[in-house]
């Protein structure tokens, strides 16, 4: 049992606070908002219903009182609007994330920090740089959310329960991820063969709807309801889980590649092994040759925005 801090009380960070509690991950969980009356009106409201949970200790904090963190969740800054894409968000997040990670960093030196806020692969990059933190101890929450839609989608589409669907979404998590297609499984078998199986229509142009869809899922909520919530609590908790119960699990979490396919000093997501130390190996996947210039492509389009903040 942990103590986890949530730096941000909006939509993101109060829905996965509410999860977290009703999960019983935590045995205390601290909330910290640059809006303090919105950040207590949020614990009030989980406070009381704590009792009907298993024990744990909502508070409000300040950054000091984040101290001793074993995960320190960031959902601060501004949020995805209308019309706008993740890497819309770059500069005004950026500017946030400095003043606060060096603080949070001082108060929790042994903390894992899972970095939630849009762009998620720039600013995880940026926090790793700003806290001066092993990379391993510094992990987006990259596409593990992309990949559940990914796989509910699948589970849709051929009427299958979707946790046996075994594949990914890799890359940015934004308009440049991708699906490697020629990896993907259902249960053990490759989709190809899984949809002639089933009698079902399967190719290119499947596949690219498909993707197409995974990657506009969050749009389509943002411009019905304003933002998302609900599922990016759950793949946090998901990931959280994996790093307090040291399950050595692979998730997509966003992490600092090391000549992955030729791409370094860049936060993308790839099959990672998720335990007590955060990051504790990075997988390899055999990709088609369109697949890897999709990863590279994706691999240019980080750079290029790392590159910009890193020259201010």
């Amino acid at each position: 049992m942990s103590k986890i801090s949530i730096i941000g009380a909006g939509s993101i960070g109060a829905t996965t606070a509410f999860a977290l509690l009703q999960k019983g991950v935590a045995r205390e969980i601290v909330i910290n908002d640059i809006n303090q009356e919105k950040a207590l009106g949020e614990v009030l409201d989980l406070m009381h219903g704590s009792s009907l949970c298993r024990p744990c200790n909502v508070t409000l904090g300040t950054l000091e009182d984040t101290k001793d963190s074993d995960v320190v969740i960031i959902t601060a800054g501004l949020n995805q609007k209308p019309g706008e894409t993740r890497l819309d968000l770059v500069d005004k997040n950026y500017s946030i994330f400095k003043d606060f990670i060096p603080k949070i960093a001082k108060a929790s030196p042994d903390a894992i920090l899972l970095v939630v806020s849009n762009p998620v692969d720039v600013l995880a990059y940026m926090t790793y740089k700003l806290s001066g933190f092993p990379k391993e101890r510094v992990i987006g929450s990259g596409t593990v959310l992309d990949t559940a839609r990914l796989r509910s989608l699948l589970g849709k589409y051929f009427e299958i329960d979707g946790r046996t669907v075994d594949g990914f979404v890799m890359g940015e998590h934004g308009d440049s991820e991708f699906v490697p297609w020629s990896s993907l499984r259902i249960g053990t078998i490759p989709v190809k063969s899984f949809s002639e199986q089933y009698s079902i229509e399967w190719d290119k142009e499947t596949e690219k709807v498909i993707a197409e869809d995974v990657k506009n899922c969050a749009y389509e909520v943002i411009n019905r309801k304003g933002a998302t919530a609900f599922a990016v609590a759950v793949a946090l908790v998901r990931i959280v889980e994996a790093l307090l119960r040291d399950e050595k699990t692979i998730l997509t979490v966003s992490t600092l590649l090391n000549d992955y396919c030729g791409v370094s000093d860049t936060y993308l997501s790839v099959p990672t092994v998720v335990g007590k130390n955060g990051v504790e190996k990075v997988l390899s996947v055999d990709f088609s040759d369109e697949e890897k210039e999709k990863f590279t492509s994706s691999a240019r389009i980080m750079r290029e925005y790392i590159d910009r903040i890193n020259g201010k």
